[in-house]
């Protein structure tokens, strides 16, 4: 059940995206254990994602990513390395989003409200409702040999 709060701080973005048309800035982690990714489900909208968020004002990316991994699946994260810096153009705004791994991390806490659910899942056995960019980050994974990369989401 989407929480609220959650659900309206949503569609008040989505309302400024579409008359704004903002550029902005995200984080997005990939942290990877034991052949596992893990993945979050949030409360406003469908679909599995990679835990992540925007980053503040004043904030590097590697802050926003430990501030985002502590809020949405209680994590403390070890060494992060640049994956890629993606492009979103969907939602009415230019989003690009700059994606981290992680496979050194406790997971230590809970999760905020704005996540439904936390869960790990196989490499190989991703959910259906796994978003394409979700998909796709961990196929690179697999193939190995990855170079940080610029490209469409």
């Amino acid at each position: 059940m989407a929480h609220w709060k959650a659900k309206s701080m949503y569609a008040a973005a989505r309302l400024y995206w579409k008359l704004f048309k903002p550029l902005t800035w995200g984080v997005r982690l990939m942290l990877i254990k034991n052949d596992e990714v893990v993945l979050v489900r949030h409360t406003y909208r469908s679909g599995w994602y990679f835990p992540g968020g925007g980053v503040k004002r004043r904030e590097t990316f590697q802050d926003a990513a430990r501030r985002e991994a502590r809020e949405e699946v209680g994590a403390e994260l070890g060494d992060l390395v640049l994956w890629g810096i993606y492009t979103r153009l969907d939602d009415d705004k230019t989003d690009h989003e700059v994606v981290m791994i992680c496979e050194e991390f406790e997971m230590t806490g809970q999760s905020d409200f704005e996540i439904a659910e936390c869960r790990s899942f196989p490499l190989e056995r991703l959910p259906v409702e796994a978003w394409s960019g979700v998909a796709a980050r961990i196929r690179e994974y697999q193939a190995g040999n990855h170079q940080p990369d610029s490209c469409v989401w």
